[in-house]
């Protein structure tokens, strides 16, 4: 291919001036993308082609250095196009002083520049997401097993004020019931304005402003304007295609809500919800590791812990304790009448009636088969044999099932621990001591409770 050849069908633009900047030539590439004719760019100044900015530029800076240096890389420079529109280039310039004139390559740089804005926008929406998400992760493992959705929630509510710099942040979280509450942060249009479903229930973020064109909730920016607010947004808090609530921010100035912000509104509530997820889902496994799973009463390895605690504390505060242990009778006759699954109905029955049978504070647990027992502080023979009467009265009434009714009873058998009486057992004591009362029971005829001295 010829030299001319290749002017011709550059993929770039192509410009050979004089020394002194005027156009001598200029490729068909160049005048396609600038949409001048030829006849219209030769005679003229390269400089006319370019706006103000780059015109200073290359008159100051870029002939100067081409003069010194002889040629010139990647300068970046705004050419106006025969429509007036900007058509931002790199050029690349070299001087041939054999043929007294400067040939400059004109490459199209509205792709990169557009390229490097999206990447600069990208690298500081990621730095600032990546700063919130850091924040919410050392809040979101500051959290236990033991946190609360109230914990949660301020810490998010704190959270997200810093990073918006709004004035107050609200979170609100939908209860059993299926309402809203507010659980972290302060909302200040509280009893001031109605709530509004359409906001509560959004699907994506909303944006509400105090000024007279908010068209869509005129009562809420009445409100907002009697607090001195300007705006407010309400983020969606969802994890796994659950609602769990909603993200208030509150703002006594007016925001550029852009799509950076609205990016960051939406990780953060991603976020936020994706932690309290978490959160729930360790105290549920920490609730499940500590509880029967078939019943939800507390299992063997919860009741030994409470049992410890309980010793300790009736040492301590020289109060009796009691211990029952507690077994169905005839069981084995009930899944043989029935199946094991009725077998398990009657099992959960019996453990809502054993909790309904003792008092508020007592605990109790399932370690097994058809075996329960309830840990009772406080009580001695007296009060022990109160709760084992109201036990075997409430276990004994019938039980329905699909196919008919069970007639069900327990055999209770207890122990005490009575401080400056006995001396200090070890759960284990305990539960052996009431297990063979439990027996004492069954012997003497079922459905009846005994006690165990020491």
């Amino acid at each position: 291919m010829s030299a001319h050849d290749w002017f011709e069908t550059a993929p770039c633009g192509l410009v050979a001036t004089t020394l002194d900047g005027e156009i001598l030539d200029a490729n068909p590439t160049f005048l396609d993308w600038t949409g001048y004719d030829l006849d219209a760019v030769v005679g003229r100044p390269f400089a006319s082609l370019l706006d103000p900015g780059s015109r200073l530029f290359y008159e100051t800076r870029h002939m100067q250095v081409m003069h010194l240096q002889g040629k010139v890389h990647e300068v970046a420079l705004t050419l106006v196009t025969a429509d007036g529109s900007a058509m931002p280039t790199l050029i690349n310039s070299a001087r041939d002083d054999e043929a007294g004139v400067i040939r400059t390559a004109v490459f199209s740089a509205a792709e990169r520049l557009q390229y490097e804005r999206e990447l600069l926008t990208a690298r500081r929406a990621a730095e600032t997401s990546e700063e919130r998400v850091r924040i919410l992760q050392d809040v979101s493992t500051a959290f236990g097993v033991s946190a609360t959705d109230e914990d949660v929630a301020e810490s998010f509510a704190s959270v997200a004020r810093q990073a918006f710099s709004a004035r107050e942040t609200a979170v609100l979280l939908i209860q059993d019931d299926g309402e809203l509450a507010l659980v972290g942060g302060t909302n200040p249009l509280a009893g001031k304005v109605s709530p509004v479903p359409e906001l509560r229930s959004t699907h994506d973020v909303a944006v509400v402003t105090a000024g007279p064109e908010e068209t869509d909730f005129p009562q809420v920016a009445a409100a907002l304007r009697a607090e001195r607010l300007a705006s407010l947004t309400v983020t969606p808090l969802v994890a796994d295609g659950v609602r769990l609530g909603i993200l208030v921010c509150f703002f006594a100035r007016r925001t550029e809500f852009d799509s950076s912000f609205f990016d960051l509104l939406d990780a953060l509530g991603r976020q936020a919800s994706q932690t309290l997820t978490r959160v729930r889902l360790q105290r549920r496994l920490a609730f499940l590791a500590l509880h029967d799973q078939l019943t939800g009463v507390a299992n063997r390895q919860l009741l030994e812990l409470t049992l410890d605690d309980a010793i300790r504390h009736a040492t301590d505060r020289n109060e009796a304790l009691a211990v029952m242990f507690l077994d169905v009778d005839d069981f084995k006759g009930i899944n043989d009448a029935f199946d094991h699954a009725t077998g398990d109905l009657v099992l959960i029955e019996l453990a809502t009636r054993l909790q309904a049978g003792v008092r508020s504070d007592d605990v109790v647990g399932r370690i097994g088969g058809d075996e329960f027992v309830a840990i009772c502080a406080g009580a001695d023979d007296a009060a022990a044999a109160a709760i084992a009467s109201r036990i075997l009265e409430i276990c004994s009434q019938p039980i329905v099932v699909a196919d008919g009714i069970i007639s069900a009873s327990v055999s209770i058998g207890i122990s005490l621990y009575r401080p400056g009486v006995d001396e200090a057992p070890t759960p284990e004591q305990l539960l052996v001591r009431a297990d063979a009362a439990m027996y004492d029971s069954k012997r003497q005829g079922k459905n009846r409770h005994s006690f165990n001295g020491v």
